[in-house]
């Protein structure tokens, strides 16, 4: 597992993931099925 090196860089987007790729980059990726609140059960 990794550590935080720095925090709140970045501002987050919902429905993306975020990640650190070989060269030491952070990159987005938007998710498959992210981001969308869910709606309530009657």
């Amino acid at each position: 597992m990794g550590s935080i090196l720095v925090r709140n860089v970045i501002k987050r987007k919902p429905g993306y993931l975020y990640y650190v790729d070989g060269k030491g980059n952070v990159c987005e990726a938007k998710m498959a099925r992210g981001g969308k609140k869910k709606k309530k059960k009657r």
